[in-house]
């Protein structure tokens, strides 16, 4: 090849042009095939465009997310799909012989070698004569590419002979078709997908007479300034037959309109931004995600409209996360609030915050499993302090005020602090963390004297997807299962986290409005169009604020505050975050909203559960039927009875509690640091130390010896009805 460039180099200095280019025939009938270029197939196929498409379970897009940083490309468009007018503007500006030729164009070609070979010395740009299958050529192998300025003309050569091949295997719209998804036309820019969207904000089929010209022009030069652009435009002949061409003028303002700013900006779909950011990781990739549109689009809706009510009050931002109870398939998945937020980049449904009163079912649920109590037990609301390694913790309600003697049923529907405090120093901290960890809430890395008693009121950071799909587990009765972002036909683990009967009593409680008008009112952003369990918190100082809740079908998790961790201004969970996720409950369940789910989780019964119609005394609360694990029923509850069914109630170990740790003093006497166990009970019962029975009654006293301590109450016939574990340090044994 280099001698016959050689060749054609000396005959166009020594024995001029008309021989060069007879020269060049000849040689050209003689050379071997340049060898077989890739199909068209290859080339669509091997197209890789710098964005990546995040779809909704129907193929949907809900996001886009651009990968590739060096280049901007959109995806393919078929030739269909492209503007008529812009494909004859096209052929006529830059190959008038386009569907004559096969490859190069030689009349053309000698044209302008003819007027290069005159001007040679002359200060002019050389005239080309490449065809649009020749430019292809030059996209397609990097060798054909111009080293500087221009292509040598060994390069433009080798571009003839490959243009030549092409034509051999592919169709005149193929080559069309990928030289215009394949051309650079702006900057960064390649392909007419990009360049329309960029420019116009629209598919390249919408283009009309003047953009297309436009988009031709840039061709001849994709750097050029708008009134060059406007120019050469200009000067394409006329290609419409059924109306007139634009004015010169209009050309000049559309292209001072759209060709002046430096930067270009693509508009995006972007419904599920930082989910996008999570799992779009390719270029070119389409991920197929378990969300619905329609119903991502309405949740985001619903989140703005609840947070402009809010207007005025520090609320900026909330996050809002819908599971298919069945699947655990994410249906949607806000995660910020992208009109009022500071930072509508940051995650609020993987991020940390303190999730208040939502951590109680899990407590109460906890006690009713382990039988210490029932949905019908009597717990104190009443002011109360607690040692802790860090000094006294005074639990105080909400409202501020405390309602005394309260069934658990009402402490947990109404949400009161002190009666979950209590129920937390019976069931033992430690044991707490335990199952909050079960249920998958991994952020609690720390022991039970880390988070102390505050942890029944929330004092603890999790995630809304961990805490929404922890209730999740309470609408599945008990058993978790992880969530799934992705369509998967695999079968997930799964693990029992709570006991059927109790996951029951507490989702319950959780749905009966009258047991939670204590606290708000019959008339509440709680109460829905059809059955749901649900439950509010707020954070300390208002940080936070959270409403998570379940039907049979889904469970929806929303979130309230600010990303920054400014205190928001009199909003609570019943009146921040309530409100957005009972519209999208009533939304789940519409009449006219129907996605294709997997089976009903229903209401049925479960084995070991059964009802019992109760009586207080005194009248605590009213004549009821209440649920209960069979062996735990009572149809009579007595104000300060525990132990005997009768009178209806659970005997248990009031105090040492569970997990405590005693501080004893070396320099007082051992006989005057006596421990009194104390128990709640009207049977007699019997005190059981480390296996062995030491002593009679609700209330003892120890000579403490420092380690590990299990404490065990049983009654007369060796049945156990209660078990702490405390452990005593500093005492005179430790010094021997």
């Amino acid at each position: 090849m280099s001698m016959l460039v050689l060749s054609i180099s000396m005959a166009v200095r020594g024995i001029g042009l008309a021989s060069t280019l007879l020269s060049v025939l000849l040689l050209l009938l003689t050379l071997p095939a340049w060898g077989a270029p890739d199909t068209f197939v290859q080339v669509k196929t091997s197209y890789i465009p710098s964005e990546a498409w995040l779809l909704d379970r129907n193929g949907t897009v809900l996001a886009e997310r651009r990968i590739d940083s060096k280049v901007r490309r959109l995806e393919w468009v078929a030739l269909s799909d492209i503007s008529p007018a812009l494909q004859k503007t096209l052929i006529l500006s830059e190959d008038r012989n386009f569907y004559q030729h096969q490859g190069v164009d030689w009349p053309a070609l000698a044209s302008s070698a003819w007027f290069n070979f005159w001007h040679i010395n002359e200060d002019r740009h050389p005239r080309g004569a490449s065809t649009l299958t020749m430019q292809l050529a030059g996209f397609l192998d990097p060798a054909l590419r111009p080293k500087g300025k221009r292509r040598t003309l060994e390069q433009k050569w080798d571009q003839a002979m490959y243009a030549r091949e092409m034509e051999q295997t592919w169709t005149k719209p193929e080559i069309l078709e990928a030289y215009l998804n394949l051309a650079s036309f702006r900057g960064e820019i390649v392909g007419i997908n990009a360049i329309s969207h960029a420019l116009f904000g629209k598919h390249p089929a919408a283009l009309d007479r003047a953009e297309s010209l436009l988009r031709v022009a840039l061709l001849q030069g994709p750097s050029a300034r708008s009134n060059v652009v406007a120019k050469r435009a200009c000067n394409i002949p006329a290609v419409f037959e059924d109306g007139e061409m634009p004015t010169c003028i209009q050309l000049q303002a559309l292209a001072y309109e759209h060709l002046s700013s430096p930067s270009y900006n693509i508009t995006q779909i972007n419904l599920a931004p930082q989910l996008a950011q999570r799992l779009l990781l390719q270029a070119g990739s389409k991920v197929t995600t378990t969300l619905e549109s329609k119903l991502q689009r309405f949740v985001i809706q619903s989140l703005q409209e609840h947070l402009r009510e809010l207007d005025g009050q520090e609320v900026q931002d909330g996050s809002v996360i819908v599971l298919d109870n069945a699947s655990g398939e994410v249906l949607a998945y806000v995660a910020s609030n992208r009109d009022t937020s500071e930072a509508p980049e940051v995650d609020g449904i993987q991020g940390l915050r303190q999730p208040g009163s939502t951590l109680k079912p899990f407590l109460y649920g906890m006690a009713i499993e382990r039988k210490q109590l029932t949905a019908a037990s009597i717990l104190d609301d009443t002011p109360m302090q607690l040692s802790t390694p860090s000094g006294l913790y005074i639990p105080q309600n909400y409202d501020k005020d405390f309602k005394g003697p309260v069934t658990v049923r009402t402490a947990l529907a109404s949400s009161l602090n002190v009666p979950a405090v209590r129920t937390l120093s019976i069931v033992g901290v430690d044991r707490f963390v335990q199952r909050l960890r079960s249920f998958g809430l991994d952020s609690l890395i720390r022991d039970g004297d880390f988070y102390g008693f505050g942890l029944a009121l929330g004092g603890a950071d999790v995630r809304l997807s961990q805490l929404t799909n922890a209730y999740r587990a309470l609408a599945n009765r008990g058993v978790w299962r992880p969530i799934s972002y992705l369509p998967s036909a695999t079968a997930l683990s799964s693990r029992r986290v709570m006991s059927e009967q109790a996951a029951f009593i507490v989702a319950d409680m959780l749905s009966d409005n009258a047991a939670r008008a204590t606290t708000f009112g019959l008339d509440n952003p709680l109460a829905t169009r059809v059955w749901t369990a649900v439950k509010t918190g707020t954070s300390k100082d208002m940080r936070d604020n959270w409403c998570i809740g379940f039907s049979d079908r889904y469970t929806v998790g929303v979130w309230v505050g600010n990303f920054n961790g400014v205190s928001m201004r009199d909003v609570s969970g019943v009146s921040g975050a309530a409100p957005v996720w009972q519209d999208i409950i009533n939304h789940l369940h519409h009449d006219v909203y129907q996605p294709k789910r997997s089976g009903n989780i229903g209401r049925s019964i479960p084995h070991g559960v059964l009802k019992q119609s109760i009586h207080y005394e005194p009248e605590v609360a009213q004549d009821r039927q209440e649920w209960f694990i069979e062996g735990t029923e009572a149809a009579v509850i007595r104000l300060g009875a525990y132990d005997d069914k009768e009178q209806g109630g659970i005997s248990s170990i009031l105090y040492p509690n569970e997990g405590t740790v005693i501080a004893l003093d070396p320099d007082i006497p051992m006989e005057q640091q006596q421990l009194q166990f104390s128990a709640r009970s009207q049977d007699e019962v019997v005190w059981r130390l480390d296996q062995r029975d030491i002593a009679i009654g609700n209330e003892v006293w120890w000579s403490p010896s420092s380690g590990h301590h299990d404490l065990v109450l049983h009654d007369k016939l060796g049945k156990e009805l209660s078990r702490v574990s405390f452990e005593v340090r500093g005492s005179i044994d430790d010094s021997r």
